[in-house]
């Protein structure tokens, strides 16, 4: 049907052997033609928990004690297991398989899953697309297993247990649990197709709602989000390269293509980009990333090339091109409104576009988070009604004072509020003097109190003091914030006062 949505297509890359193969790239460990064992402790005994081709080919198979293994074959080699580094290098290839689409999860422990629905013609098609990707991992020397189906569920057990149909995988691909597979052995069933022929409400009743919705995804009547490693951006734009490129000179001219590409999209949806992340994948699948960030919405490419330049010069780890580049992206995944302006006679707007150039070059030299400013929050408490944010992210705007009037509140306060001694006319009346830091002031004006309640939806008591804050001004002039902790008799016999802050 014209212009009916694409069919849903899942690519799942079953990485069997990636905890030895992952050891087996690095220098320092035996060939692939050496038996290779990982083990793990466990109530005091070495178990394997996984091994190369040629330990499998020779019986050493995962759950076998390491005395047993050796007992069968001596000449072997022994490395500790290290589930966080599988994790990592998972990862790591999660990064550089978005070389075929931005929509990527890893698929723990040992799988990738792409969605790769619109994006196969890009490549020849489906099949030159699995093999480019089979081909690639092959040369960073993991052994792949593809398939592909409509839901992730489906697509990864097809790439686990090498079927071509769902209703002939095995009862493991329903479920890991060995209780459950028994179970349904013992009710005679052996194959994913014999239990879907069964009434869901029979499965559901002896085997739990969980099963039902496994079967379903693997039947792929049930949609399943894929949750990709990285969001996808609104606006993005690539460019391959028949020779992978090293120069500095070639990825720059890239670069500004793609920064073209990218300001033709943005101006026909009357956008600007917040944020501009450039991915540059090397031909022995490492890839380096390198962002920068606008204070304001931006798509202007001299402006945006110059960015960058200052960024890949002030990175810690230089980009190191390798053997080349062969594919470059360049995402915008934080857009925001930005239509054409025209400047004013009187140069304000310049002055203001100015300093959001100036801001942005110093974010891309020193980092976005070393240039900050107060930001409002939203909380009625002092001390956390702001906070410190990167300048130029957007924040709600400070209310404007009246004219004339002085300050409410110090720009600054003091952290924590440091505690004073009082002389009060009443318990619950302004304070007439004060010693702080063994001096005395006499209180010569006031102004107050302003009442302000404890979070009391936030404690499990619901209780918390009340503060009452005066402004006040002793007889050299100067002005101070100090406050009362506690309502007399009310919340407390001894109420404390404090200091809080001092105006300029």
């Amino acid at each position: 049907m014209p212009g009916a949505a694409p069919r849903r297509r899942i690519l799942a890359l079953a990485l069997p052997l990636l905890p030895a193969e992952r050891l087996t790239r690095a220098a320092s460990r035996p060939d692939a033609e050496t038996p290779l064992l990982l083990v793990a402790s466990d109530r005091g005994r070495q178990i394997i928990r996984a091994a190369n081709q040629a330990a499998l080919a020779q019986g050493l198979t995962p759950g076998l004690a390491l005395a047993d293994a050796r007992a069968a074959v001596p000449d072997v080699a022994v490395a500790p297991f290290d589930p966080d580094g599988d994790a990592a290098c998972l990862d790591w290839l999660a990064r550089g398989a978005t070389r075929w689409s931005p929509l990527v999860r890893p698929c723990p422990p040992h799988g990738l899953l792409i969605d790769i629905t619109g994006c196969a013609h890009l490549f020849g098609g489906e099949a030159s697309l699995v093999a480019d990707a089979v081909t690639r991992l092959a040369r960073l020397g993991f052994t792949v297993q593809p398939a592909l189906a409509a839901t992730p569920a489906a697509a990864m057990a097809l790439a686990r247990f090498g079927g071509v149909r769902v209703d002939d995988l095995p009862l493991a691909a329903l479920s890991e649990l060995e209780s459950v597979q028994q179970a349904l052995r013992r009710a005679g069933l052996r194959r994913v197709g014999e239990v879907a022929r069964l009434p869901r409400s029979a499965i559901a009743s002896r085997f739990g709602e969980a099963l039902v919705a496994a079967l379903d995804q693997l039947l792929q009547a049930t949609p399943e989000p894929l949750n990709p490693l990285l969001p996808a951006a609104p606006v993005a734009a690539q460019r391959r390269f028949a020779q992978p490129v090293a120069s500095h000179e070639a990825v720059r001219a890239g670069l500004q293509k793609l920064l073209l590409a990218v300001q033709v999209k943005l101006t026909a949806l009357g956008q600007g980009g917040r944020r501009f992340a450039l991915a540059l994948y090397r031909a022995d699948g490492h890839v380096a990333e390198v962002a920068v960030e606008t204070a304001a919405p931006q798509r202007d490419v001299a402006v945006l090339l110059r960015l960058f330049d200052e960024r890949i010069a002030a990175l810690n780890d230089p980009l190191d091109p390798g053997f080349g580049y062969d594919l470059m992206r360049l995402a915008v995944p934080d857009t925001a409104p930005l239509a054409e302006a025209q400047l004013g006679l009187d140069g304000g707007a310049l002055a203001e576009t100015q300093l959001t150039a100036l801001v942005d070059r110093l974010s891309a030299r020193l980092g976005r988070g070393r240039l900050q400013r107060l930001a409002r929050a939203d909380s009625h408490i002092p001390e956390q009604a702001s906070f410190l944010a990167a300048l130029g992210e957007p924040a709600a705007d400070w209310p404007r004072p009246d004219p004339g009037e002085p300050p409410a509140r110090p720009i600054r306060l003091f952290d924590p509020p440091q505690p004073i001694e009082v002389l009060a006319e009443v318990p619950d009346g302004p304070p007439r003097r004060f010693r702080w830091r063994a001096r005395v002031h006499d209180v010569t004006a006031h102004e107050g109190p302003e009442r302000i309640a404890a979070q009391w939806w936030r404690r499990k008591d619901g209780a918390g003091l009340t503060r009452d804050y005066w402004r006040v001004e002793d007889g050299e002039g100067r002005r101070y914030w100090l406050f009362r902790h506690g309502l007399y008799e009310r919340e407390t016999a001894a109420p404390r006062w404090y200091i809080h802050g001092l105006f300029a």
